[in-house]
């Protein structure tokens, strides 16, 4: 689904081309990258766009080397997701 990312949203996305990135085919890199940097307007935009059920398994199986371990930890407790993944994947 290729939808504009938002201009507050593109700061936690730094590193990517955001004119590129497809909320579908990317939203496990989106919904990582706003979780782990973004602020709570940021992370209202992540809910508003994205399900619950995609959000929380992005915190399940976390992109290796991708998340601060305090973020994720939050995250993990925030949305009562499984923590089993999560210890191995973290920077």
């Amino acid at each position: 689904m290729k939808v504009d990312i938002p201009k507050q949203i593109r700061p936690f996305l730094w590193s990517y081309d955001v004119s590129k990135l497809d909320l579908e085919k990317d939203k496990k890199r989106i919904i990582t990258n706003v979780l782990n940097l973004g602020t709570k307007e940021a992370t209202d935009w992540l809910f508003s766009v994205f399900e619950k059920k995609d959000i929380i398994e992005a915190v399940e199986n976390p992109l290796p080397g991708e998340w601060n371990k305090r973020s994720l930890h939050f995250w993990a407790l925030f949305l009562d997701a499984n923590e089993g993944n999560i210890t191995r994947q973290v920077l």
